[in-house]
């Protein structure tokens, strides 16, 4: 069949959109690395940067291998297709483009993962998980919200409450998935040793480089324009009997409006925090920064400027009470992790069951067609629809990652291949498992501590 000369262009800029909007996304690994190690103490460095170099390179092969076909090689609503490997999936719709930037979204779960259980856990472990949270766990809950088959998909022939649950760029799909099994991993293999006194107090245990989690907030946020915006997978889609000729009248706003909720949200726990602990720190801007992006991510293209504004504002408050609920029961996670990803996912997913605005929705889901009816956000005038989906996807998902992961890590833990031992722990990842420390310096002159102690139970 001949292919006309504009249809040609259109597929090449299609093309090159969504392979740039990959490489942004791909970006995030080194936000994540650099986020991580500077959140951990020094002695765990090495651990914590190897976890994000396996998060990308194990993830390719279980993505290819299993992964892809389970999100998208069938028209089954409920898991993809029993064909493994991306050449094997029967639908020619599915370019290696498409596979790129899904592969990088499935990645970027892992490493979401990898901050919950960081200090603690030995390495044979993670291989293990990381595995199979991106071969098989995350890629059925991406099928069920973005296959044109999945049943909570807005672009199925029959959507649930004739809505879907709009999960446009992950709040639920990525963030939330990551977010419950950090939270599963953390729960069984408890807090670090020193987290808590033996009256259950916290104990401050800082990470070691600000200078490293500053640079991988603004790496992520570099990235997250590849992760919101680049989630229109085609820019150009004619739009029927109206002025408008293509998704990329929606990707400047989504851009905008992930990057209000971010910046709401950093100020805001910045603020917060400086009212509870009376100092101002970087750190905590940091991560209410990201809170918001996870919060936005949902609804990034269908909402008005000024209501990611209100997500981010709510997304802080979100992460500071989650993070007072934790240490109130005990619950170590080195990077907020679970309070982050987690909490301000399930805000997002339900903040744009609040907010959608009906004139995006239809943009973003039907190619700006006139004459479409479709529910939209509650306080927008839009019924129930659209939350009542919005709820179903926050359950499903917490089920589902509950069910699969949660028996996982309880089999390892079981089986004593989870946790590190007690003596490992004190001496730091580095010098136990990894041959040792990340920093060239002598270990009396970076760790005097954590060497001391070594030595010490050496004798």
């Amino acid at each position: 069949m001949e292919v006309s000369w504009e249809t040609s262009v259109t597929d090449s800029i299609n093309t090159i959109y969504l392979l740039f909007s990959a490489y942004l996304v791909f970006v995030m690994q080194i936000g994540f690395a650099m986020l991580c190690a500077g959140s951990v103490r020094a002695k765990n460095a090495m651990n914590i940067m190897l976890t994000n170099v396996v998060d990308a390179v194990v993830g390719s092969i279980s993505y290819y291998l299993f992964g892809f076909a389970f999100a998208f090689g069938s028209s089954n609503p409920f898991i993809g297709s029993q064909y493994f490997a991306l050449k094997d999936v029967p639908n020619t719709s599915y370019d290696y483009s498409f596979f790129l930037f899904q592969w990088a979204f499935a990645i970027a779960v892992a490493g979401i993962t990898s901050g919950s259980i960081a200090e603690r856990t030995q390495f044979t472990s993670y291989l293990a998980f990381s595995f199979f949270l991106t071969g098989f766990v995350y890629p059925v809950a991406a099928h069920w919200v973005w296959s044109s088959s999945g049943w909570l998909s807005p672009s199925s022939s029959t959507p649930l409450f004739s809505s879907g649950a709009i999960d446009f760029a992950g709040s639920g799909a990525v963030h939330l998935v990551g977010g419950v099994a950090g939270l599963w991993g953390s729960f069984i293999e408890g807090p670090r040793i020193g987290r808590f006194d033996a009256f259950g107090k916290p104990l401050q245990m800082r990470g070691h480089n600000a200078t490293l989690v500053v640079l991988g907030t603004f790496l992520l946020w570099f990235g997250w324009f590849g992760f919101n915006p680049g989630s229109f997978d085609k820019i150009l889609v004619a739009y029927p009997n109206t002025t408008d000729e293509g998704n990329w009248t929606g990707v400047g706003r989504t851009a905008v409006t992930t990057t209000l909720a971010g910046s709401m949200a950093g100020i805001t726990t910045l603020l917060g925090r400086r009212l509870l602990v009376g100092h101002w720190d970087a750190l905590d801007a940091c991560n209410g920064v990201l809170g918001g992006f996870v919060a936005i991510t949902s609804g990034c293209s269908v909402v008005e400027p000024w209501a990611a504004i209100v997500c981010g504002f709510c997304a802080a408050w979100v992460l500071i009470g989650l993070n007072i609920l934790a240490l109130k029961l005990q619950y170590d996670d080195p990077l907020e992790a679970a309070q982050l990803h987690g909490g301000c996912g399930v805000w997002g997913l339900l903040f744009t069951g609040l907010f959608a605005k009906e004139e995006f929705v239809v943009q973003a889901y039907d190619s700006g067609q006139s004459g479409v009816v479709r529910p939209y956000g509650i306080l927008m005038g839009g019924g129930w629809g659209l939350l009542g989906a919005q709820v179903i996807e926050v359950l499903v998902i917490v089920g589902w990652v509950s069910l699969t992961m949660g028996p996982l890590f309880y089999i390892l833990h079981k089986l004593r291949i989870l946790r590190i031992s007690f003596e490992d722990e004190i001496a730091g990842l580095d010098i136990s498992s990894h041959g040792g420390y990340a920093y060239v310096a002598h270990p009396e002159e970076n760790y005097p501590r954590f060497y001391a102690d070594y030595m010490h139970m050496q004798e």
